[in-house]
């Protein structure tokens, strides 16, 4: 067989799913048509749409059609680059920008920069057109919400953005029940979300307004629909499961145009793939409806820093920070972080349904110890709390109550009930080095394993800061939260893992046009976090990873986000996109596509 056969041979194989498929049967024997899936069309190529058609497309979307240039691209005005500086790590600010990400990039990997042109949607009208412009004229397509993707998958040059920012309604329900299943599932309380809201949209009427819970994300200003496509952990997780496990429905437009509702009774495999297969794969969602939960009387927390003067009594306190975990924390009251960097332990826990005296009771046995050895000081005292869970997000009270733990969106008439924690601001904007996550077995914790797990946090610490995010694993939650996650796209790690171990690096904000960043302590920061996840990966070889907060380099991608489940989720997208018109870094499918989703592979 000759050179010339040999590549005829790989084409066809490698189109084999497409041509089994209905599309691909419907352009078998067109050499021209089927030429066309192999390639996107980018800005100065003869296929790319003309002024008429960019205007037809912006009279059909209601005029929201927006030509996008980031502010410190050459031609940008002044007032404009000035007004981005003063705001960069106001986080509301950056996402209410279409041209710009909550992170700036990646070292690399990726960098921040806008599509060509975006729609503003406002509704699902909106989202269909511009779906149906970018299958017609064979455009890469983006969808941001709220713009968080470290991965970069919230932009990408020479493409159209769906930008859902404006769709952001917030509908409370006492018995909800889902399109096509009246007679099979019971009503109940539910949250109807628009795309493009944040999770301080929702915690504010949900709980706020509501005195009710639903599983959403840590950060306020991550979006609503991105966190539960993803998964979802939130601070309450151990107690609540997964943003996804509480998915009951989601509206959403599938590559050929057609707005499905997906639930238990409506397209249960897209469904399934929604629960977190990962944001951008399988089709753009417009509105989420939410399972809402019953609300304790308390949320409380214990910050503070722990500081030893030699090696061994850091190795000491970190074996006895393991062992007051496994007795006293591994249960569902109990989530967020414990850190571990150079001889400090970091203190970041926050609880569900526990006082102040029974925080204080719980913890006292462990600060003792501390307190009684001369080898230890509290480099920042220990503060523990208890505050009404009903005004865990509400900003008026927090300023009151607890000034400078929340920070407003400063700008003239946003939202009084915008705000960010202050913990967070380093985020905005930031410039990766790297980010890394495992998921740690519980298995770690048993007794014969304890002190294997505290070697390693131990040598990973001498090279890089590692945080235990006890709320991201769900061993230690209560069952039928546990049945749920295991009914979702996640890898079924999360079942098993006691916590997820994330270990990152960042510096100061560096969008394309700015001063970048020290590429030489990059370089060498990028090392240390690989050395320390080494070190982790010595006690959990087999550790998958986090789809949302992850290796952008990740080997076995897809085996590490969903494990035993991609193979379910290739099948739902080869149904619901069999051309492919979804493409996201490390997303289902995207295999099937160059590294920047412009081509197949040759």
């Amino acid at each position: 067989m000759n050179r010339r056969d040999l590549l005829k041979a790989a084409l066809a194989t490698s189109l084999l799913p497409l041509a089994l498929s209905p599309v691909g049967r419907v352009l078998a024997g067109s050499h021209d048509r089927l030429s066309r899936l192999l390639r996107r069309v980018r800005p100065g190529d003869p296929a790319w749409p003309g002024p008429a058609a960019w205007e037809a497309l912006k009279q059909q979307v209601g005029g929201r059609l927006l030509k996008l240039q980031s502010p410190f691209a050459p031609g940008a005005s002044a007032s404009a680059r000035d007004e981005v500086l003063a705001q960069i790590k106001n986080p509301f600010y950056l996402g209410d920008n279409p041209a710009l990400t909550q992170t700036s990039g990646w070292l690399n990997a990726w960098a921040s920069q806008p599509s060509t042109y975006a729609v503003a949607a406002e509704s699902t009208a909106d989202v269909v057109a511009a779906v149906n412009f970018v299958r017609k004229h064979r455009l890469r397509l983006v969808v941001k919400g709220g713009g968080h993707s470290y991965q970069g998958t919230s932009n990408a040059p020479d493409s159209l953005l769906v930008w859902t920012r404006h769709m952001h309604d917030v509908t409370l329900h006492d018995a909800f029940v889902g399109h096509g299943c009246a007679g099979r599932q019971d009503a109940q309380p539910a949250v109807s979300i628009g795309a493009g809201a944040m999770w301080i949209d929702a915690y504010d009427a949900v709980t706020t307004k509501g005195g009710r819970y639903v599983q959403g994300g840590g950060c306020t200003t991550v979006g609503v629909a991105g966190l539960v496509q993803s998964g979802g952990f939130g601070t309450f997780s151990k107690h609540y499961g997964t943003a996804a496990a509480g998915l009951l429905e989601a509206e959403v437009v599938t590559a050929d145009g057609q707005v499905r509702i997906a639930n238990a009774c409506t397209h249960p495999d897209l469904y399934w793939g929604l629960k977190g297969g990962g944001g951008g794969s399988l089709g753009v969602v417009t509105r989420l409806t939410l399972r809402t939960r019953d609300l304790p009387e308390y949320f409380g927390g214990v910050f503070g820093m722990i500081e030893a003067s030699s090696d061994a009594a850091y190795r000491a306190l970190i074996a006895q920070a393991v062992s007051f975990y496994r007795r006293d924390l591994f249960n569902p009251h109990w989530g967020e972080q414990m850190g571990f960097s150079g001889r400090k332990l970091h203190l970041s826990m926050l609880s569900h349904g526990l006082g102040q005296a029974q925080i204080e009771q719980i913890w006292a046995p462990f600060l003792d110890w501390v307190k009684a050895r001369a080898e230890y000081r509290f480099a920042e005292p220990v503060k523990i709390f208890a505050t009404p869970a009903r005004h865990m997000w509400d900003a008026d009270f927090m300023r009151q109550h607890a000034p400078g733990v929340m920070v407003a969106d400063n700008r003239p008439g946003a939202p009084t009930h915008h705000a960010y924690w202050a913990m967070n601001v380093e985020e905005a904007a930031w410039f990766l080095h790297g980010y890394q996550s495992a998921w740690l077995p519980a298995t770690l914790l048993h007794e014969d394993r304890q002190d294997a797990l505290v070697d390693a946090l131990f040598d990973a610490a001498r090279e890089w800061s590692v945080g235990l995010h006890f709320n991201k694993g769900l061993a230690g939650a209560p069952a039928a939260e546990i049945a749920a996650a295991r009914d979702t796209a996640t890898n079924p790690q999360v079942l098993e893992a006691f916590a997820l171990a994330i270990i990152a690096g960042a510096s100061a904000p560096a969008f394309p046009g700015m001063p970048g960043p020290d590429l030489a302590k990059a370089q060498r920061d990028a090392a240390s976090i690989d050395s320390a996840m080494a070190a982790l990966r010595k006690v959990a070889p087999h550790a998958g990873a986090y789809v949302s907060e992850s290796d952008y380099f990740q080997q076995d991608w897809q085996h590490a986000f969903w494990g035993s489940n991609y193979p379910r989720l290739a099948a739902a997208k080869r149904k619901y996109d069999p051309d492919g018109l979804f493409f996201v870094h490390h997303g289902v499918g995207s295999e099937g596509w160059t590294e920047d989703g412009f081509a197949r592979p040759a």
